[in-house]
């Protein structure tokens, strides 16, 4: 079995054809990543499923197998549980927000360092162009640094007693062991998202990346280990789809396990909910969207454009916070549809990720484009209007066109689903009103748009879309200073900025009397 190489450039790695290398029956990249091969990583150690047992990770591009990773079961989890709360009582109360915040900012250093080999390991995995993957380790890196300065300004409080011979205190304490289970679109960030928060905060952590994409989480396995986080603080658990449901069964009802973050499918984030409630742990959940784009008469329609295509066709369209219904009023709908698509046709080039110019990489897998195909297809037959695309991709199985439709209705499924593709559905609205009772309608409140140059209106759209984050003429806002998480069953808690420590950590109320 051959494997990719990785840490040469892109332009050398195009020319040669993408040297592979014969590492026998365990395969192992050639590269400073991964010294000892792509195992599980517990209590510090590059360990083999406890059963032996391991699956193959593939380029979605390509179909190529870039590994084999352990298939870790709820033997193994419990051992990196184990692993975290012994590590817990020292990094939780023995070492101090100084101490930590330094770790944290080490880590952050190593991964900008490293980011164009790690950039190439996201990429193979996970198909996105190299410019977005160089983009997401960027952006991941920065939640250590964010994350860094809020270790040392986790205040807390001094209350005024009611009698004269007390003293209040409220401190804020590290939660415990969380327990992480992350998706394929963000491999690296979705993961230093939460864990810079974690880490900060004095929490131990342990990881179930997506089975798709377990390369980038073993690569920040590597890195953390590089950078000196110790010994169990961070643990990396792979599992294939058959396991990972026990996997986050035994966590959520685990008395060893504290916290569970989880980024992901509503479906799923319910169930881990529903699998918490007994143990009455924190779940902090991050998932669907159906996020509305509102273009109002008055926007800047070049801007529009440009925001929707940031926010539509970035990742192929597969993120949570992409666009998923586009409302254009009509009196601007048909030289918006216009300029989209003649965006889609200029900007967009379809291919292997790894290739150069390429902005659009392949879906994750056929099961993905099997579904966004009956998508367009649903639409279609209930009247929709393909302007640009709306067919399956030349360039392979995974590969699918970028799709404008036009003349959506409420009736066909796919103003009702979120896409996971890249695929443009337009509305026509004719009223404020109209569009905003339009937009709200969904039990998913992640992110919404729009774009408008009335300032009065901003204020009033803004207040009354129903969704945890807004952009105002901005396509794309995600970033480490900023609280990311929506409302309704978008999710619980929120992620990044001062609010993101929250999620970790305890309120201790300590009472001193006799004073």
């Amino acid at each position: 079995m051959r494997y990719l190489k990785f840490g040469t450039s892109l332009t050398r790695r195009c020319q040669e054809q993408r040297r592979f290398l014969d590492l026998g029956s365990r395969s192992r990249f050639h590269s400073g990543i991964f010294p000892s091969g792509t195992k599980a990583f517990i209590n510090g150690a590059w360990v083999e499923s406890h059963s032996g047992a391991s699956f193959a990770v593939t380029n979605p591009a390509t179909g190529a197998t870039l590994a084999s990773v352990p298939n870790c079961d709820v033997k193994d989890a419990e051992a990196a549980v184990v692993s975290a709360r012994k590590a817990f009582q020292t990094w939780g109360f023995d070492t101090t927000a100084k101490e930590r915040a330094a770790l944290l900012q080490k880590w952050f250093n190593i991964l900008m360092k490293r980011q164009d080999e790690l950039a190439e390991i996201l990429t193979a995995e996970q198909g996105k162009p190299l410019a977005e993957a160089k983009g997401e380790i960027a952006y991941g890196a920065g939640f250590f640094d964010w994350f860094a300065g809020e270790a040392r300004r986790t205040y807390g409080q001094i209350v005024p007693a009611p009698v004269a011979n007390r003293q209040h205190f409220h401190y804020r304490e590290p939660s415990g062991v969380v327990a992480m289970i992350t998706p394929w679109n963000f491999p690296t960030a979705m993961i230093t998202r939460k864990t810079g928060a974690a880490l900060a905060a004095g929490c131990t952590v342990v990881v179930k990346p997506a089975e798709d994409t377990p390369l980038s989480a073993l690569a920040l396995a590597s890195t953390a280990k590089e950078a000196g986080i110790p010994d169990g603080v961070f643990n990396v658990v792979t599992a294939a789809r058959q396991n990972t449901a026990a996997v986050g069964k035994l966590w959520c009802e685990s008395p060893d396990v504290d916290v569970i973050s989880f980024t992901g499918s509503t479906a799923v984030g319910k169930i881990l909910l529903h699998q918490s409630a007994d143990r009455v742990k924190r779940v902090c959940l991050e998932l669907g969207g159906n996020a509305p784009l509102i273009v109002f008469p008055s926007a800047d329609l070049d801007k529009a454009v440009a925001g929707t295509m940031a926010s539509k066709f970035r990742g192929s369209g597969q993120t949570c916070v992409c666009v998923n219904r586009i409302f254009v009023h009509s009196s601007v709908y048909d030289a918006y549809l216009d300029k989209l698509k003649s965006a889609i046709v200029k900007d967009l080039k379809v291919g292997d990720g790894s290739q150069a110019g390429v902005t659009q990489g392949p879906l994750i897998n056929e099961l993905a484009v099997k579904k966004v195909s009956g998508l367009v297809e649903d639409a279609r037959k209930k009247g929709a209007k393909v302007i640009v695309g709306g067919a399956k991709h030349s360039a392979g199985p995974s590969f699918y066109e970028p799709t404008l439709l036009a003349d959506i209705k409420p009736q066909m499924d796919i103003a009702n689903t979120e896409i996971f593709g890249p695929v443009a559905a337009v509305v026509k609205f004719d009223s404020e009103e109209q569009v905003i009772k339009l937009a709200n309608n969904t039990r998913m409140g992640l992110a919404g748009y729009f774009f408008s140059q009335d300032v009065a209106q901003i204020f009033r759209v803004a207040r009354r879309l129903e969704v945890g984050m807004v952009g105002v003429n901005e396509g794309v806002m995600s970033s480490a200073e900023a609280a990311f998480g929506g409302v309704k069953e978008s999710g619980l808690g929120r992620e990044g900025a001062s609010q993101g420590m929250d999620e970790f950590t305890e309120w201790k109320y300590v009472c001193l009397g006799g004073l």
